[in-house]
């Protein structure tokens, strides 16, 4: 039944049924069920289709949001999912882990007169999944012959998309990875209570059968230079991202216990995709019975403290040095931990990790209060004189963000520029690095940033090796 539009008045707002914080606390399955289709329907019918819709201007891949909720609500699923995917690569991804209430739904125009944002990610989530199951995610078509090869290094979201991309247009497609697994931190980073495995595997799996090669297991500058990836191929994207976790800054931070988070997220995706873990039963990356600290307030913070009341973990605290409000994590994420039973503690940081060199016991912590506002507005914390306290703790996870790695020095091209940062320069129109034919997209050009922006950087980037590549026999002419 088709449904008018502007209902906004007279239908509230409405998630998809989510499971009871006590049945989801035991297993890694994703905690929201999707919409039916009568309610896909209806909570679509409530978008007010503004004549500037903010929501498409603040989703980094500029969806056409307003357009394909109007299709849904009408019952033409079909086309609005054909119009979802038109720019975007993963649509079911960020319908699932896209922190909307920052972006698209904090921007939504009923939203801001207090009707309730319309319910946007559910929406895409669900159009994309009946897509895949009603079987209109059409098989990747490449494109017609380019007689080019590029070639990919990292298979996280940015690389993915510029695949795809790329092999729509005709170009022969090789992305190298590390892992054995395509997808990046989408297959390793992220628990699955978040984005269960088979949806990312799915769509690896159509790339794959669609002619693109993902090389596994390879890591650039240890099988092979990136000099040598530069001669196999007639372009390169750099699209690894950032994996070097930033340290604790205090006494006792290299003490057995306390670990990073990306380790601890690895291993734990690692079990649950199946994989023999060695030495994860009662090893410091296993949180079952432990008192459990995890340093830090932002999205991989809450996937560290969420993943740790998963595996039975005796407590599980959040210390984070400034106050809920702002917190850079997803308001959603650090609400459904707390219904978890997480404790959080705000204006709180570590003084130092206490223990001794074969066990962690505890954290002495410091009350914190923020301090004036500086040029951006932003408050520093400020140590409260005489707020220490201690909390118990077996296990500390770091999850102060990430920093780029070594790019040059581990692809063996120290010609590679980098930022006073450490992310690869790329130039901000072109996407071309230092290195003539070599490009760079995602994390490692814009530091740690949000799976939507990795996805609009593959797009573009893709877009910018088919300029170059097709102005290329000109410029080997030129020279």
């Amino acid at each position: 039944m088709t449904e008018r539009m502007l209902k906004f008045t007279t239908v509230s707002r409405q998630s998809p049924p989510k499971r009871e914080a006590q049945a989801r606390g035991g297993d890694f399955h994703e905690i929201y069920a999707d919409f039916i289709d009568a309610k896909a329907s209806e909570q679509a019918s409530r978008c007010s289709q503004c004549g500037v819709p903010f929501c498409q201007t603040h989703c980094p891949l500029h969806n056409n949001i307003p357009d394909w909720l109007r299709m849904t609500a009408e019952g033409r699923l079909e086309e609005a999912y054909a119009l979802s995917a038109a720019t975007n690569s993963m649509p079911e991804v960020c319908g699932r882990i896209c922190p909307q209430d920052r972006l698209c739904e904090g921007n939504c125009v009923i939203e801001q007169s207090g009707h309730g944002t319309v319910t946007i990610g559910a929406v895409e989530r669900y159009l994309t999944d009946k897509a895949w199951e009603m079987g209109w995610v059409a098989p990747l078509k490449p494109g017609r012959d380019q007689g080019r090869s590029v070639g990919i290094i990292g298979a996280g979201p940015a690389g993915l998309a510029a695949a795809e991309r790329l092999r729509e247009m005709g170009y022969a497609v090789t992305v190298y990875d590390r892992h054995d697994r395509a997808g990046g931190l989408l297959i390793y980073g992220i628990p699955g209570f978040k984005l269960e495995k088979d949806v990312v595997q799915r769509r690896t799996a159509r790339l794959a059968e669609g002619g693109i090669a993902l090389v596994q297991g390879f890591e650039v500058g240890r099988d092979a230079p990136l000099a040598e990836l530069r001669a196999r191929h007639d372009a390169i994207l750099i699209a690894t991202g950032v994996y070097k976790a930033r340290d604790l800054a205090c006494p006792g931070a290299g003490s057995a216990g306390v670990v990073p988070a990306l380790d601890y997220l690895i291993a734990s995706n690692r079990r649950g995709l199946g994989d023999d873990v060695a030495g994860f039963d009662g090893a410091p990356l296993d949180a079952a019975g432990k008192r459990v600290v995890v340093v830090g307030g932002g999205d991989t913070a809450m996937d560290c403290v969420r993943t740790a009341v998963r595996q039975g973990a005796a407590s599980v605290t959040c210390l984070y040095r400034r106050d809920r409000e702002n917190m850079p994590g997803s308001a959603r994420e650090v609400a459904h931990a707390e219904e978890e039973g997480v404790i959080f503690e705000w204006l709180a940081a570590p003084r130092a990790i206490l223990g001794d060199a074969t066990a962690v016991t505890g954290v002495r912590t410091i009350r914190m209060r923020l301090g004036a506002p500086d040029a951006d507005g932003r408050q520093a914390p400020v140590e409260v004189e005489g707020g220490d306290f201690d909390l118990p703790a077996d296990l500390v996870i770091k999850a102060l963000g990430f920093d780029p790695e070594d790019v040059p020095t581990l692809f063996g091209e120290p010609a590679l520029d980098v930022s006073r940062w450490g992310t690869v320069k790329a130039n901000f129109r072109t996407m071309m690095t230092s290195l003539p034919g070599v490009f760079a997209a995602g994390d490692i050009v814009r530091g740690a940033s949000l799976v939507v922006w990795a996805i609009r950087d593959g797009r573009d980037a893709a877009d910018a090796i088919h300029t170059y590549l097709a102005k290329a026999p000109a410029l080997a002419a030129a020279e």
